[in-house]
């Protein structure tokens, strides 16, 4: 294995030190029990300060980052994102505040929290929203217990069924059945949309939500999304929408003038908040009027020119999350919709959408596109094993990383064979995508005639093919006591 850097242990060296504390006045044995002494001191680093700044600062360059490469990480919108945003949510008025101090000691922070609702409801159409979900899924969760109380508020208890497009992003089915539904699973066509007829075959008075990606997983726009909220409404269900592709959509298109009647965004991909490690992220919620009195509580209200956390509610589903939520993230949100206007916010989704096709179309002659027709935000793509002497779609992202760029998602939309959905979002330059996409050729000749350079990949990094699986199921993470001969 090539590694770039040691462990910090291997480079320990014996009496070295970063701080030096005074001997204790007693020894420990005087007023620790027994059972907390050690029969032998830890084995830990010995290292000196600039040894630990130089060995971490060496870990952080090997990342792959936004800051740092091309992410083209389908389905998620990995965007630039201003530091602007960073120093307006850092602000000690924001920052300092305690999340339990009462109302009048945060009017700033409950102004702008109020004021992003607003905008969320202008651009979706919705009457109303709710911050407290933390991520996409969360948000997924929370449409779904309002949509159950719905229905229960209704005294309809047939409803105990979520219809869900095969195409859907996989917390979507995960979601229903943790909010105590059974899921139906509908066809995609070969378009790449959702069958209506077969639609229309699965609706019934068991139907209690819809739940819809728009765009879906293939980067595409549901064409017939009228008519398949006609359908939904008819029988009595509400139309759910997975909005965390809501880039693609940004000023051109408003969800509840085609019948959506939920949906959820998500903060950290749409509206530039960084979304690395894992979080932290936001999945606001919202609904049209008649779902309004279900919204989880508490919640930013205006009175009199003051602003209140509303904490009562007789149809309200309850609290979802500690607090209003994960508030830094929907302050860089607002900060950047209020660095927008109406023109710039639309740029936004044309431009994502124009840097997709580029994408799509200086690539489909050696990576077929799954539906060959102009998409929006991101464009899936097909590696060809059986034409590229077995060379994989694995295989084609391991090999990107040697050229400095991260992977596509991979394997997913899973009705696609060997899928490479890759979403280039609105802030790269030409001059990125023509890297690339030279990238992605030089691959792919590759593959044609040296494979196992492909197959082996990567070459360049610090690790090299690891056994995934194997990694996952029964990870090392422990030091030996002794090191190896």
């Amino acid at each position: 294995m090539n590694r770039g850097e040691p462990l910090s242990i291997e480079k320990s060296v014996p009496g070295r030190r970063a701080l030096t504390f005074p001997s204790p006045s007693a020894p420990a044995a005087s007023w620790l029990p027994g059972v907390a002494l050690r029969d032998a001191p830890p084995r830990l680093p010995e290292l000196s300060e600039l040894d630990v700044v130089r060995h971490y600062t060496r870990l952080s360059q090997l990342n792959f980052c936004l800051d740092t490469h091309f992410y083209p990480l389908g389905s998620c919108t990995m965007k630039y994102n201003p530091r602007a945003l960073e120093e307006f949510a850092r602000q000690d008025g924001f920052a300092a505040a305690h999340p339990a101090a009462p109302d009048t000691a945060v009017q700033g922070t409950l102004a702008a929290l109020h004021g992003l609702e607003q905008l969320l409801c202008q651009l979706t159409g919705l009457a109303a929203f709710t911050l407290q979900p933390a991520a996409g899924a969360h948000g997924e969760l929370t449409g779904i217990l309002i949509a159950a109380a719905y229905h229960r508020a209704r005294k309809d208890r047939r409803r105990t069924e979520i219809v869900v497009p095969d195409t859907a992003h996989g917390t979507n089915p995960a979601s229903a059945a943790l909010g105590g539904f059974a899921v139906k699973t509908v066809a995609t066509q070969p378009n790449g949309r959702l069958d209506v007829a077969a639609l229309r075959a699965a609706l019934g008075p068991q139907t209690a939500l819809v739940m819809l990606t728009v765009p879906n997983t293939l980067g595409l726009f549901e064409t017939q999304i009228r008519e398949i909220a006609v359908a939904v409404h008819e029988a009595g269900a509400l139309l759910y929408m997975d909005g965390a592709n809501f880039n693609a959509l940004l000023g051109l298109a408003r969800p509840a003038d085609f019948g959506v009647d939920i949906l959820h965004l998500n903060l950290h991909k749409t509206f530039a908040t960084p979304h690395g490690g894992g979080g932290p992220g936001a999945g606001p919620v919202g609904v049209t009027a008649t779902l309004e009195p279900f919204l989880p509580l508490p919640r930013v209200v205006r009175r009199k020119g003051r602003y209140a956390l509303q904490t009562k509610g007789a149809r309200s589903i309850g609290r979802v999350k500690s607090f209003a939520g994960n508030v830094a993230v929907a302050l860089k949100a607002y900060a950047y919709l209020r660095r927008h206007d109406a023109t710039t916010l639309r740029r936004v989704a044309e431009n994502a959408i124009l840097n997709a096709n580029y994408l799509r179309v200086k690539l489909r002659d050696l990576f077929p596109p799954a539906v060959d027709e102009p998409c929006l935000h991101e464009c899936v793509l097909r590696t060809e094993p059986e034409r590229l002497n077995g060379v994989k779609t694995l295989d084609v992202a391991k090999r990107l990383l040697d050229h400095g760029f991260y992977a596509p998602t991979i394997y997913f939309p899973l009705n696609v064979p060997e899928a490479l959905m890759i979403e280039p979002t609105e802030t790269e330059t030409p001059a990125t995508l023509d890297a690339f996409v030279a990238a992605l050729r030089a691959i792919h000749e590759e593959a044609r005639t040296a494979p196992e350079q492909v197959k082996s990949a990567p070459h360049n990094l610090p690790v090299r093919r690891l056994d995934e699986l194997n990694a996952a199921r029964n990870p090392n993470v422990a030091w030996p006591a002794q090191p190896p001969q």
